[in-house]
């Protein structure tokens, strides 16, 4: 017997109503990046690992997927290489390239090797699938679409602005409701030098970064396997419990930090950011939230991270200020910051909160019953009028029982159903049928056209 085909764990298929569903997430998401003036580039799914590796922390580089060489990917292996079993030395020798964790690395090395062909600041967006090596659970999976908007030339704190006035318009299209979180790595910086471990700022970041899924007791226990003194660990649970308002939080965080100029630049920073997009209007919630790191080690300014307000499920877009990502390629000081919204939790969570429009389901608004070789010579004319007038049409292609054509239009959500008979062929009209409220009339083409749009 043969075996059942199936797909990894990790990925998806998805049914043509599951396509119109993340379509109408794109488009929704597109729209708004053509809106606000970002640009459409891609670029290729696979990338050199010389590119990828050493860009996500150590974490990140145990989730990139590599990818075998072409033909013999032993040959440069050594029987003592192969012995040893060394797995790092081993994948440097059998894999030059794998497939791409997310798309502000391969945005960076677009910037870098295309530099001479764009104008700055640049203004991108990349609506892509990215893969990661990931455990699958709920909201998470190892191969998933990001959809990203970065400006790069600019050390300007209003991209910061625009990108949070982005994240309110989307959400507030797409009807999910929202708090957007704010944090800068220079405070969490001037937070490892209070504390006399700035040289554990990476470990601090990646561990508080888990703080909603772990809780901060699980966070204490992994800062003390990282080294970090219980004295430390005591003066940093409070900042990370600090409530109120944002005003209220950066006043307590201020006095803290008040003997670090790069804590208190990111203060600085961080208010600007606030104030801003306060004066701008929004329609989301909007928090400072000191806990927040995202443990990405590129993010050198304002930490960005949306959380859905009515389902239980991780971040939805997340992202942040990366000064120095294109000076790993090369370019130095090259100034970056930019989102990336989680188009499969997105769906996630429309799917959940059941947020379509009714209308997204259709693939076809008008179906042509076939009678037989005249009518449906007759029919594919009209649906090509329909056509070029943008109206989906389409004749069923076969001419059986009327019942079962009705039951196909039926099942597939078809809004409208156009009956050309003996009678309708003579006189030049079209039975149409609403199949919403089973209404029908003669109409000419025209007519039809004028209706059904």
């Amino acid at each position: 017997m043969a075996q059942k085909p199936s797909i990894p764990k990790g990925t998806r298929d998805f049914s043509p109503i599951e396509m119109a569903r993340r379509n109408y997430i794109f488009d929704t998401i597109k729209k708004s990046f053509r809106l606000f003036g970002y640009k459409q580039i891609e670029t290729p799914a696979m990338e050199n690992l010389s590119t990828l590796m050493g860009k996500y922390g150590e974490e990140g580089d145990k989730l990139l997927f590599k990818i075998l060489n072409s033909g013999d990917f032993m040959k440069s292996v050594s029987d003592e290489d192969y012995a040893e079993k060394n797995l790092p030395r081993l994948t440097n020798k059998m894999c030059e390239k794998g497939l791409r964790y997310d798309l502000t690395v391969p945005f960076a090395r677009f910037v870098v090797q295309h530099r001479n062909d764009l104008s700055l600041p640049f203004k991108r967006f990349q609506i892509q699938p990215v893969w990661r090596a990931d455990r699958p659970q709920k909201g998470r999976y190892r191969e998933f679409y990001q959809c990203d908007a970065d400006v790069v030339g600019s050390d300007s704190l209003n991209n910061e602005i625009e990108l949070l006035a982005l994240i309110d318009k989307v959400f507030q299209d797409l009807g999910i409701n929202i708090t957007i979180k704010v944090n800068n790595r220079k405070i969490l910086a001037g937070i490892a030098e209070v504390l006399n471990a700035s040289d554990k700022i990476v470990d601090i970041t990646v561990a508080i970064d888990k703080i909603d899924k772990i809780g901060i007791e699980n966070v204490n226990a992994e800062l003390v396997e990282k080294g970090l003194s219980e004295e430390a660990i005591e003066k940093l649970r409070p900042i990370l419990e600090l409530s109120g308002t944002n005003e209220e939080k950066l006043a307590v965080i201020k006095e803290i930090l008040k003997d670090s100029a790069e804590g208190m630049k990111g203060i600085e920073e961080m208010e600007e950011v606030l104030g801003g997009i306060d004066a701008l209007g929004h329609k989301c919630k909007i928090e400072a939230d000191l806990s927040l790191a995202r443990g990405l080690n590129y993010y050198t300014g304002t930490i960005i991270e949306v959380k859905a307000q009515d389902v239980e499920i991780g971040s939805i877009t997340g992202g942040g200020r990366y000064d120095n990502l294109t000076g790993v390629f090369g370019m130095p000081g090259l100034s970056g910051v930019g989102i990336s919204f989680g188009a499969d939790r997105i769906y996630d969570v429309m799917n959940q909160l059941n947020l379509y429009p009714e209308e997204i389901s259709e693939s076809v608004r008008v179906m042509f019953v076939n009678f037989g070789k005249a009518e449906a010579q007759q029919c594919l004319k009209y649906v090509k009028a329909l056509r070029e007038a943008g109206v989906p049409a389409e004749l069923y292609p076969d001419a059986v029982k009327l019942k079962k054509q009705m039951s196909r239009a039926d099942e597939d959500h078809i809004p409208f159903v156009a009956i050309v008979g003996e009678t309708e062929l003579q006189d030049g009209t079209i039975m149409l049928k609403n199949m919403i409220s089973g209404t029908q009339e003669k109409l000419t083409i025209d007519e039809v056209i004028m209706a059904v749009k």
